[in-house]
């Protein structure tokens, strides 16, 4: 079958979102435990190839071969964001959240020694690098990742799947109908007005809406063991990257900083110095993303390439904030996932149609509003903070150099956390009362995303990726 293609300069269209004012977003959507190095390109494709594979063996549709295409900005930065990789990981069963890491080359090598897969870890068959997996020009029609598996059949027949990675891991099956949950939540909104609202009708805080919200999929004592894993899980990454050494894989031979920054830190005497506190900050998001761009194990928050943001604020917090305490971390998380859900409804959390604005901008954001209530700010005061963090983030480009997730980007994470706790303090020091709502500058941040020309958006045809020669 011929499959609609645009040029490869040519932006794509989006996928209609969804206009239900009561959708129901789970605080699970937002924070996912998965691998490096990206969520739209790594983490997307490992679980649209695993759906595919799963959904052929289950119907009895036992194939002869299978082949993945990828498309977009899949296919012009695939590589150096390991989509081919997650892809095969996906196809032969894994899943991001249970996949080990340590184990992923062993794999691969396996697949690529004997030629052959094993779909879903069931059905052993052919696979041919060269021939199955092919990285294709221009962009399938509905989103910018886009990716068309196809199943050759004993007698001759084929099937045909697409699926669009849209942002933080979220996959979309072209022709599925939107999922649909018959969840009702206690106190349902769909912009920051609405959720001040909801604030204002009840007296309760932000965190205690989403938590309210989150009764209608689990018992509270559930959603607490949830937010302590993305919070234990955050830490480890935190951990793990201060402890490595070594050159990032990739090609552009960038130089691990996170475990010398730390022994330097520590040489200079306690963390209580103030003249220290940033520059810890900025080591725990470096520590992160240096993590994750290693194919690392990372919390998607809200998307890998800038996952680094919120564990830096949160660990800013536990470290520094006299009196943190466990619920703290907890109301962090979950006012912090109240803003992404806003994101996530009225624009996007997807590089690739927002540009880095919907990344990290949007991680800033969060970790503004989490902090700042944290803090004990109140709900204006904490809609505030979120509005600063994606204030001062609009029109940030995605070019990452190499199509990797280390030059801009890891970079950048240490400068979104820093920003979203300064916006956090500003807030605090306020009333509520801001001339610029957070409805307003997520509706900014879509229009510019849109507005934003192609090459800036996760394609490394434009800006630092072309106008800086790989070394």
């Amino acid at each position: 079958m011929t499959l609609p293609v645009t040029p490869a300069t040519a932006p794509a269209t989006v996928l209609p979102r969804s206009e239900d004012s009561v959708a129901a977003v789970s605080v699970t959507e937002l924070f996912t435990i998965g691998i490096g190095p990206s969520s739209s390109h790594t983490v997307g494709p490992m679980r649209a190839a695993k759906a595919f594979a799963t959904e052929m063996l289950d119907t009895g549709l036992v194939p002869d071969r299978v082949q993945a295409e990828l498309f977009g900005s899949l296919s012009l930065t695939g590589r150096g964001h390991h989509s081919d990789r997650a892809v095969l990981l996906g196809l032969a069963g894994e899943t991001p959240e249970t996949v080990d890491p340590d184990a992923i080359e062993a794999m691969l090598a396996a697949i690529a020694e004997t030629g052959r897969i094993t779909l879903d870890g069931r059905h052993v068959m052919p696979f041919d690098y060269e021939a199955d997996l092919l990285f294709r020009p221009g962009f399938l029609p509905a989103h910018p990742n886009g990716m068309v598996f196809t199943a050759f059949l004993p007698d001759g027949s084929a099937v045909v799947r697409r699926f669009y990675s849209i942002g933080g891991g979220a996959i979309r099956m072209e022709g599925a109908e939107a999922m649909r949950t018959n969840r009702r939540l206690a106190h349902p909104f769909a912009s920051g007005a609405e959720l001040l609202a909801r604030t204002a009708e009840t007296g309760l805080s932000i965190a205690q809406i989403v938590r309210a919200n989150e009764a209608a999929w689990r018992e509270d004592a559930e959603i607490d063991a949830f937010l302590d894993r993305v919070r234990d899980a955050m830490c480890g990454a935190i951990e793990r990257g201060c402890a490595a050494s070594g050159i990032l894989p990739g090609g552009l031979k960038v130089q691990r900083r996170a475990q010398a920054i730390r022994q330097k830190l520590l040489d200079r005497g306690p963390r209580t110095d103030p003249s220290l506190v940033f520059e810890w900050v900025s080591l725990w998001a470096l520590a992160v993303n240096e993590e994750n761009a290693a194919g690392g194990r990372v919390v998607t928050a809200p998307t890998n390439g800038a996952a680094g943001v919120i564990p830096a604020v949160l660990r800013y917090y536990e470290t520094f904030v006299h009196g943190a305490t466990r619920d703290g971390v907890r109301t962090l998380l979950l006012t912090a996932a109240a803003v992404g859900m806003l994101y996530k409804k009225r624009a996007s959390i997807s590089a690739a149609e927002m540009g880095c604005q919907g990344e990290v901008g949007v991680a800033c954001s969060m970790a503004a509003a989490g902090l700042a209530a944290a803090l004990g700010g109140s709900p204006a005061q904490v809609e505030n903070a979120a509005e600063i963090g994606m204030e001062h983030n609009l029109g940030l480009t995605c070019d990452p150099i190499g199509g990797l997730v280390q030059i801009p980007c890891i970079e950048r994470n240490t400068m979104g956390a820093i920003k979203a706790i300064n916006a956090a303090y500003l807030a605090l020091h306020g009333d509520g009362n801001h001339i610029v709502s957070l409805d307003q500058v997520i509706e900014t941040m879509r229009q510019t995303g849109e507005d934003m020309k192609s090459q800036y958006k996760e394609t490394s045809l434009g800006g630092l990726a072309v106008n800086v020669v790989e070394c």
